[in-house]
C-alpha cells in the first residue's frame, strides 16, 4: 500500500514538473513584458543636415524615442548642408529616400511636385499629428497643391548677426533696426580699416543662393517669382544689377571676400566662420544664428537686415526654419508620422532640442520653453524677434518653384562673372534673367493638340 501511494506521488510530481517545463517553454517564446523581439522591430530611416551639436542632440532624441517605444529603432544619417540636396536628389531619383527627411522651404516645391513626398493630411485628420497649437498660416506653409508634404517644425526670419567686440574695437556704433545699406557699407569700411580683413561676411555668400536677392527684390516692391512659378516676378534688370554692383564694389574695396576667399571661409562652417571667431563684423543669416554659434561665441547680437531708401521696407517674411517630410516610398509612414508628432509636441523632446532648429511651431511648447528659465539670452531674443519687428514683415513668400536648384547655380555663376571682372552687372543680370525664365518656363502646363 505504501509502495502504491509512493508510486502515485512520484507520478503526480513528474506530471507537475512536465507542466512547469511546458509553461516555461511557452513563456520563453513570448515577448517579455515591455519588450520586443528582433523580428517585430520597425526601422525608421531619418536624414538631416546640421552641426555637430545638432547631430549629438538629435541622436539623443532618437535614443530617447526608442526607449519610450522599444519597437522603433532609427537609422540616422546626419550630414552637412553642403551637398545635402544633391544627395537627396539622387536618392529621390533611385527611390531610396529616407523615411523622414529634414526639408528646406526652398526645395519643398521641387520634391513635392516630383511625387517624392507623402501627403500627411490623413495623419492630421486621424489625430496622429496634433496641430491644435499650431497657427493655420504656419501649417499652410507646408502645403503644396493642396497636399501637406512638409510638416513645419520651426519658423524663422532673416536677420543679421553682428560681432559686438569687432564693432567696438573698430569704434563703430552697433547697428539699429533703422540702419540702411549705406550704413552697412560704411560700417564694414570702418571695420576693415582696423582689422585689415573683409569687414562683412554673408554666411551663404552674396550669390550662394537667391535668398538674400529675394529680400532685395522685395525691397524694390517686386517679388522674385511669379505666383504660378513659371517666370520671374519682375522684368527690371537694374534691380539685380544694383544688387551685384553693391557686392562687387565691396569686394573691390576689400570689404567683402572675393569668390576664392569666400570658398575658404565657407569651408570653415558656421561656428568657425569669421563673425563667430571675431575676425569679421556681419553675417546675413536667420534669426537663430546667434543661438547656433552661442557655444563658441555668446556675444553675437542680432538685428534686422539693412533697409532700402524709399522702400516701405516690409521685405522680411516669416518662413519655416525647417520642415519634416515623409518619403512617398516609405513603408512606415504611420510610424514616421507618430515620431514627427512627438518631435513637435513633446515637452521632453523640446527640452532637448531647446529651440536650436528655430522657434517651435507649437504655441504650447513656446510657452513651456519661455517659462522654463532654460533659454539663453540669445534664444529669448530669437523668440521675440518676429514680434518686435512685425512692422518690417510683409507677405509670406511661397515655396520656391521647381527648378530653384538650377536657378541658384545660374545666379552664382552670374555673380561670380561680375566679381571676376568678366561681365558688367547689367550684362550678368540680363543673362541671368533670360536663363532663369527659361528654367521656370518648364513649369508651365503642357498643352496637347
Amino acid at each position: 500500500m505504501i509502495l502504491k501511494e509512493r508510486y502515485h506521488y512520484i507520478k503526480r510530481i513528474a506530471a507537475l514538473q512536465i507542466a512547469v517545463m511546458m509553461m516555461l517553454s511557452i513563456v520563453a517564446c513570448m515577448e517579455p513584458t515591455g519588450g520586443v523581439t528582433e523580428e517585430s522591430k520597425i526601422t525608421i530611416r531619418f536624414e538631416w543636415w546640421g552641426t555637430d551639436n545638432r547631430n549629438e542632440y538629435t541622436q539623443e532624441l532618437l535614443d530617447l524615442y526608442t526607449k519610450l517605444h522599444p519597437n522603433i529603432v532609427f537609422e540616422a544619417n546626419p550630414t552637412g548642408w553642403d551637398g545635402y540636396f544633391d544627395r537627396l536628389s539622387t536618392q529621390a531619383a533611385t527611390g531610396a529616400m529616407p523615411d523622414i527627411v529634414q526639408m528646406d522651404y526652398m526645395y519643398l516645391n521641387t520634391y513635392s511636385k516630383n511625387n517624392s513626398l507623402a501627403d500627411m493630411t490623413k495623419y492630421i485628420e486621424d489625430g496622429t499629428i496634433d496641430t491644435s497649437n499650431i497657427d493655420v498660416d504656419v501649417m499652410n506653409m507646408g502645403v503644396v497643391d493642396g497636399e501637406l508634404t512638409g510638416m513645419v517644425c520651426s519658423t524663422t526670419t532673416m536677420a543679421v548677426g553682428y560681432n559686438m567686440s569687432v564693432l567696438n574695437d573698430a569704434g563703430v556704433n552697433l547697428p539699429t533696426k533703422d540702419w540702411t545699406w549705406e550704413d552697412f557699407v560704411n560700417m564694414s569700411a570702418e571695420v576693415t580699416k582696423v582689422t585689415g580683413k573683409a569687414g562683412a561676411v554673408v554666411s551663404s555668400g552674396a550669390v550662394g543662393n537667391t535668398t538674400l536677392l529675394n529680400y532685395w527684390v522685395r525691397q524694390h516692391g517686386e517679388q522674385l517669382y511669379s505666383d504660378d512659378g513659371t517666370e520671374l516676378g519682375f522684368t527690371d534688370e537694374s534691380i539685380i544689377a544694383g544688387y551685384l554692383d553693391l557686392w562687387n564694389n565691396m569686394i573691390n574695396n576689400n570689404l567683402y571676400p572675393d569668390p576664392d576667399e569666400f570658398a575658404q571661409i565657407e569651408s570653415l562652417g558656421q561656428s568657425g566662420g569669421p563673425v563667430a571667431t571675431g575676425e569679421a563684423a556681419f553675417c546675413f543669416d536667420w534669426d537663430n544664428y546667434a543661438t547656433s554659434v552661442a557655444e563658441y561665441n555668446d556675444t553675437i547680437g542680432m538685428i534686422t537686415p539693412p533697409l532700402a531708401e524709399g522702400s516701405d521696407n516690409q521685405a522680411l517674411w516669416v518662413k519655416p526654419g525647417q520642415l519634416l517630410s515623409i518619403s512617398e516610398k516609405s513603408t512606415v509612414k504611420k510610424e514616421a508620422a507618430e515620431f514627427i508628432n512627438w518631435f513637435i509636441n513633446s515637452e521632453e523632446a523640446n527640452y532637448i532640442i531647446n529651440a536650436e532648429r528655430g522657434i517651435p511651431v507649437s504655441s504650447k511648447i513656446r510657452d513651456v520653453l519661455l517659462e522654463s528659465g532654460n533659454l539663453s539670452k540669445q534664444q529669448a531674443e530669437m523668440f521675440h524677434y518676429t514680434e518686435k519687428e512685425k512692422n518690417l514683415i510683409g507677405t509670406v513668400v511661397a515655396p520656391e518653384p521647381c527648378g530653384v536648384m538650377e536657378i541658384n547655380k545660374l545666379f552664382m555663376n552670374a555673380g561670380n562673372s561680375v566679381f571676376h571682372g568678366q561681365q558688367t552687372a547689367q550684362e550678368a543680370a540680363r543673362e541671368f534673367m533670360e536663363a532663369a525664365n527659361k528654367v521656370l518656363a518648364k513649369n508651365k502646363p503642357k498643352k496637347y493638340k
